[in-house]
Formats: structure tokens, sequence, C-alpha cells
């Protein structure tokens, strides 16, 4: 997408945005790619037209497949095969997990379908997803909506319209039994596990979405959270986080998630502390300010991404896209300020069985067991 198009020339997206002092740049998630940039109000004009341009003719030749292909192969050597739980556990758990080859796959595709691929099969997906009808435009900033809305409708209406296929269904019923698997690392020092639980749907339940929000830092925000207290005395360190890649980025299903690094042997004990932590909260409930905390932390946590322009036009269009909702981060920053001890203790439920979970387990590679 940055290889130049039908009046830009490789590179000149980039060359031209940074002429201005600008930031450019895009990220794909499970359900949705974004391509953003931040620049001075006077070069929206700009910044426009290449956008158009590219989503009217993009140029996919063989070699700017081959260059790109060359990218990510080198991306997954680097990120994933390269370094110690690279791309743990994303890359593994929503296979355990999801049964759907949508919810399942690995995100960043394996490495002999990038192969196989032909500039004709990327010229047919430019043309069927990336069409006018199936994107968000967001404009945040300095910045009259009339005279934005004017700017953009120049730029983009002489982009042909294209028929766009319909989304597909990814639903799937919940797992009723423990999920496990085991995966290796060759440069891992030691083992590790991601426990992974169907979260609430944001667009149906956003006060249940909210609260696992909140019970992700009551269990891992700070030295003093209750997973983390309760496991630092077996040497692990946890973390956890509402979404695989945080809160609504992605549409349902979606994934809370627990990774914890462990000595040799720990990962039942590990389990079994996740398992009664979460029991606990669901039938005691937390302490008035355990509570207090947690909600302040997540509170804070969301708005200080928000304070980032480039963060917040993101949010603006995914909840669009997503949720047809573009408001949505502020009505989650809502909902979590509203969480009742009653609904952390409904999300912690989840938590507290085996019964829909999955583990997966990281070996070393060393470990022939």
């Amino acid at each position: 997408m940055f290889q130049g198009s039908t009046n830009v020339p490789r590179g000149g997206h980039f060359a031209r945005i940074q002429a201005h002092g600008g930031l450019v740049n895009g990220h794909t998630f499970p359900d949705v790619t974004d391509y953003y940039q931040v620049v001075p109000t006077a070069a929206l004009d700009e910044v426009l037209d290449l956008e158009a341009d590219r989503m009217a003719g993009l140029a996919v030749t063989d070699d700017n497949l081959r260059t790109q292909r060359d990218v990510v192969k080198q991306e997954i050597r680097l990120q994933v095969d390269g370094r110690p739980y690279g791309g743990f556990p994303w890359t593994g758990l929503p296979a355990v997990l999801y049964r759907k080859w949508e919810n399942a796959h690995n995100g960043y595709g394996e490495l002999a379908d990038l192969e196989a691929a032909t500039t004709d099969d990327c010229a047919d997906f430019f043309d069927r997803h990336y069409a006018p009808g199936n994107a968000v435009l967001a404009l945040c900033g300095d910045l009259s909506p009339e005279t934005a809305l004017a700017t953009a409708r120049r730029a983009f209406s002489r982009v042909p319209h294209r028929p766009v296929p319909p989304v597909p269904d990814v639903s799937e019923p919940r797992a009723v039994t423990e999920l496990r698997a085991t995966c290796h690392d060759r440069l891992a020092p030691r083992p590790a596990l991601a426990v992974g639980y169907r979260m609430p749907d944001a667009q149906t339940d956003l006060p249940a979405y909210a609260a696992n929000v909140v019970l992700s830092h009551l269990l891992t925000s700070g030295a003093t959270a209750r997973l983390r207290a309760a496991l630092a005395p077996l040497d692990v360190r946890v973390d956890s986080s509402p979404g695989l890649f945080g809160p609504l980025m992605a549409k349902d299903p979606d994934t809370f998630v627990i990774v914890a690094h462990h000595p040799e042997g720990a990962e039942n004990k590990v389990l079994e502390v996740i398992t009664a932590q979460a029991a606990d909260i669901a039938r005691k409930g937390c302490t008035e300010g355990e509570a207090e905390r947690a909600v302040a932390t997540a509170v804070t946590s969301l708005y200080q991404n928000l304070d980032s322009l480039a963060y917040r036009v993101r949010f603006l269009a995914r909840g669009a896209l997503l949720f047809n909702r573009p408001t949505i981060a502020d009505d989650l920053a809502q909902s979590i300020s509203a969480t009742t001890a009653h609904e952390l203790a409904l999300a912690a439920e989840t938590l507290a069985t085996p019964a829909g979970r999955a583990v997966l387990h990281l070996r070393p590679r060393g470990d022939a067991a």
C-alpha cells in the first residue's frame, strides 16, 4: 500500500508526508487494517489525495509483491522466530480457543502461503476489500468539519464504486471444556503459559466488556495487584490483557489473555493460583480500595492512549468500522467508571473454572519432553 499508485511513485507517499514533518504508518489487526497520517492542517488536501490515489489505482506489480513479501518474511524471522517468546501468545493461542479459520489462524500468515501468493491474488483481494464501501475515513484535529468533509468528498469522488463482499459470519459457540496445546521456542530461557477466555461482546454488552477491562487491571496492574502478588513467591512474571491486542481492537469473538513466565514444573501451580484468585473475586468480591484503583487505572490507561492524535483518529475509524459506534472509546470509559463490584464478580466467574478456557504451554526447545 506504500509502494506506489497511479500518480504516486514508489516511496512517494512516505516522502511527501515526511516533507511536512508528519508521521505515516499502517497496522493490521484481526478484523481491520488501518492507515494513518499525522500532518499539519495545511497538508490535509495532499494527504487525502494520496489516500484516494492508492484506493483508486494501487500499483500491484510482481516487483512490489516480491519486495513486500520479503519484508514480511524478514519481519517474521526477526519478530517471531528470532527472539524469545516472539509472537507468543497471539500467533498460537487463537488456534487453541477457536475453531473457525477466521478466528483461529496465525495473522502473520504461513510462509508457504506467502510464497504461493501471486499478483493476481493480491489484485483481486485489493479490488474486493479495499473499495470505498469497505472503508471508513476519520479526520481529527484543528479542522472545520464542514470544510474537512468537503475536502474529502473532492478527493474521493474520483474513486469508482466497486461492490464489496458481505462481512463473513465469524460467530462460533463457546467451548465447554478446557482446551490445551503445547508449542516450542528454541530461544526461550524458561517455560511460559498463556490462558485465553472468551470475552463478552462489546457491541451488545459494553458494561460486561468494561468489567473485563477492569478485572485485567485488578489482577495484574502494579506489583500489589491480586495475581502478581499471589504469584510473586513462585518467581512468576504475569500480565493480562482484555483483548488479544487490547480493548476494542477486534470484534467478537475476542480473548481475555493471561500470560505467565514461570520456573520449570510450576505450570499446574500457576493455573491453580489463577483459578483460585478468580474464584475468590467471584465469591467474595474485592475490597472497595481494590475496585477503585482498578477502575481508575483502567480509565487512565485508556485516556493516556487517546492523548495521542494518531491513536485517537484510529480509534474513531475502528469504532465506526467494527462496532458502528465511532465514540465507543468514550462509551467504554464511562462504562469502566460505572463498573460495579457485582459486575466484576461476574467477570471473574469466567476465569474461575477451567471449562471453556484455552491453555497454551510454551516449552523451551531444548526440552525433549
